[in-house]
């Protein structure tokens, strides 16, 4: 399914808490995969992820590429001129197009993934306060610098799994690593179905284990929005948090059952990757 982001200054996701505090997360995640990766054999390097199609190896050249990306987005967006680079972008055929061909070493695509990464890093610890609410792109659109960060820890919190599970490796669960990306999951699936323009608005609340935390999710008539804390007219979602952050990324079934009224929340990722 090709998306068609939000362009302009009214962001389509809304997240609510000090704009900065996606840095130390993120630098983490980035840092600790890098660590990890040199460590892994020849053998390792080729051996299958939880992503179709992709190797280990693969799975960093994607890492690659979007790290680039990030690091290009945040810099537009900070010297006041975003880009519009994704709009058609399909997330289920362009990762897979833009890594085709590539046929570098574990040993160059490792080179490739630490320089990539910390000049992401260092992109991010370099930022000012102001700098963090200024525009840049990610798939859903523009949205503040630190939204695209949230995207881009995410995203690769996920994929760090996706290659250390199918390893026998258990990949650490720092909690804030994980509540950041679940609460971001759910607002970028809400707000793939709030593009396709169904139209519908609602509300539900979040209360998760290990880590603990609660946070709302809301759609109104004109964006997404998540926000701490929990006081909806309805009972919340109660789930352990990472196996709801899998059900969302679509790597394993959703772990509780959710009402009928607001099931649709959860399904934008899956129409996104045409699951």
């Amino acid at each position: 399914m090709q998306l068609e982001p939000r362009y302009g200054d009214v962001p389509i996701l809304r997240l609510d808490g000090d704009p900065s505090a996606i840095c130390e997360p993120l630098v983490r995640q980035n840092r600790r995969l890098g660590n990890v990766l040199a460590t892994l054999t020849d053998e390792q390097w080729v051996t299958g992820s939880r992503c179709d199609q992709w190797t280990v190896r693969d799975v960093i050249v994607h890492l690659n590429i979007t790290n680039q990306f990030w690091t290009m987005s945040v810099g537009a967006g900070v010297a006041g001129e975003p880009t519009r680079m994704l709009d058609g972008f399909d997330p289920a055929a362009t990762p897979l197009a833009l890594g085709a061909g590539n046929e570098d070493s574990p040993a160059v695509v490792l080179e490739q993934f630490l320089e990539a990464s910390a000049a992401w890093c260092s992109m991010l610890e370099g930022l000012s306060t102001d700098d963090w609410t200024k525009q840049a792109e990610a798939p859903p659109g523009h949205s503040s610098v630190s939204a695209v960060a949230h995207h881009a820890l995410w995203d690769s919190w996920v994929h760090e799994r996706d290659i250390l599970l199918p390893l026998g490796e258990s990949p650490e669960q720092a909690a804030d690593e994980v509540l950041t990306s679940l609460r971001y999951a759910t607002g970028l699936s809400a707000s793939v179905e709030f593009h396709q323009g169904a139209g519908r608005t609602g509300e539900v609340g979040f209360v998760v284990s290990e880590p603990t935390g609660t946070f709302t999710l809301t759609v109104s008539d004109s964006d997404v929005s998540v926000v701490d804390g929990h006081e909806t007219e309805s009972a919340p979602i109660e789930a352990d948090a990472v196996a709801l952050l899998e059900g969302v990324s679509m790597r394993a079934p959703l772990p509780v059952e959710v009402d009928a009224d607001v099931s649709w929340l959860f399904e934008g990722l899956q129409r996104a990757f045409d699951q």
